[in-house]
């Protein structure tokens, strides 16, 4: 799809929050002003919006994709990682939050349970490496504050718990999932 009337702009590189590719754009759109732009990724062809501070919109999701996983829980932690690029720090959180439940079900727990028995699933049941119980346990603190509490959650607590669900998601289905099948 091409974009009609794109006018000359100067030269921006921005990493594109939609396919994640450092590109270098000189065409687009301009506010009356100057001060808010539109520039459409030469890869994909999707817009970033520029505001007057330099904030771009979609930013870049944290984290990094994981190979091996199933399409729900890798939808779920996409999710995650998108709220995040469009400043929706706590919807970021809670997904985290969510997520835990969704790996443990994979794993074969059953569902209707509670979340803590989730939590304690994972853990007892070797899903959780060697001190990475503090890991599950962080997510399940900060996700329980940012459900049950008045308080919103920022840039810092989403990227750290992505970080941290991105390690335990590695963990379980990523590195298995390289190990070359015997024969």
């Amino acid at each position: 799809m091409a974009w009609n009337n794109l006018t000359q702009l100067q030269s921006r590189q921005f990493c594109c929050g939609f396919c994640g590719n450092v590109v270098a754009a000189d065409r687009g759109f301009f506010q009356q002003n100057g001060s808010r732009k539109v520039y459409p990724c030469p890869h994909c062809d999707k817009p970033s919006f520029f505001d007057e501070y330099g904030n771009q919109i979609p930013g870049i999701a944290p984290g990094n994709e994981i190979g091996h996983l199933p399409k729900e829980l890798e939808t779920i932690y996409n999710e995650a990682r998108r709220a995040v690029s469009v400043n929706a720090y706590t919807a970021a959180v809670l997904t985290c939050r969510k997520l835990l439940m969704h790996i443990a079900v994979q794993q074969k727990a059953e569902e209707g349970k509670s979340f803590v028995f989730y939590v304690e699933y994972l853990a007892d049941n070797g899903y959780v490496p060697p001190h990475g119980k503090g890991w599950v346990d962080h997510i399940r603190k900060k996700g329980n504050e940012a459900t049950h509490e008045i308080v919103l959650m920022s840039l810092s607590d989403a990227t750290e718990l992505i970080s941290f669900i991105e390690m335990l998601l590695k963990f379980i289905y990523e590195f298995p999932g390289r190990i070359p099948v015997a024969k």
